[in-house]
């Protein structure tokens, strides 16, 4: 069985999510035989922590290429993963497609939009197998394209990296542009601040919690709207960006907790790095969060200010924020990446069969 993988999402993004999920595939196919890589040279932060042989797909510009079917020709029979919404469509090749959330379909507009939607729509419709890496991103995925046969579709859920783990006394930890964290009491923000992440919600949050910084990671640079709104807690606020998985262990290690408020998750890959690092989590009991967070955080079931006061107010009880500590360590043991990959290849191999039977 010939395997191609196609590492296109490391050219499409600096870091992110799906950059982290196809890093640990691409750690674990390595062990596998007959398996080739296509990328551009890129800046992704995780590629660079795998070294792999790759090819050149094409001279083309990333621009027109992201929309294009796999250009190279490949052997007969291969299964071609692509890391982001691209199929090959030479005869006999089997495609394989990861769907991670309907984030464009809900909550995005305009011309990126629609080029979006039908990029996926054509590699969903065009795919063998389909894996969903929630059963909240399967039942979107239904609701869109119900035209698709449920047999296809398997739920695969994203892992948890192994560098996230408890530290004994954190703080000797904090080093370099991280030192100026060592005095703080923090309250963690992660990922970018779309409008459906409710970052205005947790600046709101945080005018009411005077005793606390706010840590943000990820994302873009501040606009000069955010920073409007952060006029008044702006000198307690921290921003990081191209944060590294062991220096993001160390991050969540020092947190009081992580306030993720958002609206939608496909799966919510910094919930469950949290909880295996020991920091409580606040989050919304919406989409596939609460399947995610299990009873091993706190959910609201509506996006104010005060519920999530509310619910940090909670776990400055000492006793009660070790219990919800303890809880979140016995939630994430359901999550690894190399349940992850086994369950992915054996997906492969099902698909595989089914084709040429």
């Amino acid at each position: 069985m010939n395997i191609v993988y196609d590492n296109i999402i490391f050219s499409l993004q600096k870091y992110g999510g799906i950059s982290i999920y196809w890093k640990e595939l691409i750690k674990r196919i390595t062990l596998k035989k007959n398996v080739t890589f296509f990328e551009s040279i890129n800046n992704n932060i995780f590629s660079k922590e795998i070294d792999i042989k790759f090819n050149n797909e094409s001279n083309l510009s990333l621009q027109i290429l992201r929309y294009l079917p796999f250009i190279k020709k490949i052997p007969k029979n291969s299964i071609f993963h692509s890391s982001y919404y691209r199929i090959c469509t030479q005869k006999y090749v089997i495609n394989i497609t990861t769907v991670h959330d309907f984030t464009y379909e809900y909550y995005r507009s305009g011309i990126a939009k629609y080029i979006h939607i039908w990029q996926k729509n054509y590699a969903i419709n065009n795919s063998d197998g389909i894996i969903c890496v929630s059963e909240n991103t399967k039942k979107d995925l239904l609701k869109f394209l119900p035209n698709i046969e449920e047999s296809k579709i398997r739920v695969i859920y994203n892992g948890v990296g192994k560098e996230f783990i408890q530290l004994n006394n954190p703080h000797q930890y904090l080093k370099n542009e991280f030192k100026v964290l060592k005095e703080k009491t923090y309250i963690l923000y992660i990922g970018d601040r779309s409008s459906y992440k409710n970052f205005d919600i947790a600046v709101k949050t945080m005018e009411n919690l005077n005793n606390y910084s706010l840590v943000v990671i990820g994302g873009q640079k501040f606009t000069a709207n955010e920073k409007e709104n952060m006029k008044n807690i702006i000198n307690r606020v921290y921003h990081f960006r191209g944060v590294g998985g062991a220096e993001l262990n160390t991050i969540y290690n020092n947190a009081f907790c992580l306030l993720y408020p958002s609206s939608y998750e496909g799966f919510g890959i910094p919930i469950i790095e949290a909880m295996k690092a020991g920091c409580p989590v606040i989050s919304t009991n919406i989409s596939s969060i609460p399947e995610v967070a299990g009873s091993g955080a706190l959910l609201v079931d509506d996006i104010t200010a005060n519920n999530f006061i509310k619910e940090i107010k909670k776990i400055e009880n000492i006793k009660f924020r070790d219990e919800l500590i303890d809880q979140g360590l016995l939630e994430v043991e359901k999550f690894s990446w190399d349940k992850c990959f086994e369950e992915t290849y054996q997906f492969y191999e099902e698909i595989y069969e089914r084709k040429l039977s």
